[in-house]
């Protein structure tokens, strides 16, 4: 199954909300104030933000007035290229070896899998990869993260539990150098906003890195869940403001009806969806598609 196939499928629950309060909506026929108030609140009851889908609202009465639509199917696509643009506000993120990039999110959102996922990815275009397991903190997530790496076939670099993160991130990096791998994925432990200390660590593994490695692109990558929704919107601000935040990678689309907040998310902070995980087997992740994304929601 190609990418389309897989995040249609993974947008299925998402879609059948979206579709057939819409497809009640078209059914009365007349496209009139009412006609974009039960709009509106469909798009909201989907996840998306109130602020940005009275935007998309907005824009689409203009729109439809300024081209004189009438038909239920130039709605429907007009509708669907406010969506696109109002994603595109957040800029595509190009991944360029050599690259660090950091992987951050908060326990229970497929961290650890999607690291797996994403080494195997990037592995499979001739390219070096390496993992490091600066997760010192929860017991057994080296020796996760170690089966995850096998899998995948790359190189793995660890210390023992309860080690400095950033000595672990500092020998990953010395080895890179060494080996000029082309991607060094750094795994950090699943934190929240109240754990200060903790996002202390992550700031300090960050000034590792760009002390250490400043000819490498470094990326700083969110894990998101996306069966949480507009929260996983809350966690990109915290997460941004502590250290910066270049994309999104997505999980767990397809247990959730809440897709649209992607939409606002992307929209509202300008962060990128970059990587979206579209399954449970190793290959079921791929880069993000905007259009494909639209077209699996509406």
């Amino acid at each position: 199954m190609g990418f389309f196939g897989k995040i249609f499928s993974a947008l299925k629950k998402t879609k059948d909300k979206i579709s057939e309060k819409l497809s009640v909506l078209f059914s009365r026929g007349k496209i009139d104030e009412d006609f974009y108030e039960e709009l509106e609140e469909i798009l909201i009851s989907s996840d998306i933000s109130v602020r940005t889908s009275m935007d998309i609202v907005e824009d689409l009465r203009d729109r439809v007035k300024r081209d004189g639509i009438t038909e239920n199917e130039g709605v429907v696509n007009a509708l669907k290229e406010i969506l696109i643009q109002t994603i595109e506000r957040a800029e595509p993120l190009e991944i360029e070896p050599p690259a660090v990039i950091m992987v951050i999110g908060v326990n229970g959102v497929g961290k650890t899998t999607s690291i797996g996922k994403l080494a195997h990815m990037l592995s499979g275009n001739k390219k070096t990869v390496a993992i490091a397991a600066a997760d010192t903190f929860r017991a057994a997530a080296s020796e996760q993260l170690t089966v995850w790496a096998e899998r995948a076939n790359v190189k793995i670099i660890k210390s023992a539990e309860g080690s400095d993160p950033s000595s672990v991130v500092f020998d990953a990096i010395t080895s890179a150098k060494a080996k000029k791998t082309d991607y060094l994925i750094i795994d950090t432990a699943g934190r929240l906003h109240v754990k200060a200390n903790l996002m202390e660590e992550l700031k300090k593994m960050s000034r590792t890195v760009e002390k250490e490695y400043p000819e490498a692109k470094f990326y700083k990558l969110i894990v998101l869940d996306a069966t949480t929704g507009q929260n996983a919107v809350n966690q990109v601000e915290v997460f941004n403001e502590a250290v910066g935040i270049d994309g999104i990678i997505l999980t767990k689309l397809d247990g959730t009806a809440k897709g649209g907040f992607v939409v606002s998310m992307c929209g509202e902070l300008e962060v990128p969806v970059v990587y979206v995980g579209t399954g449970e087997k190793l290959d079921d992740v791929d880069y993000f598609d905007v259009r494909q994304f639209v077209d699996g929601i509406i």
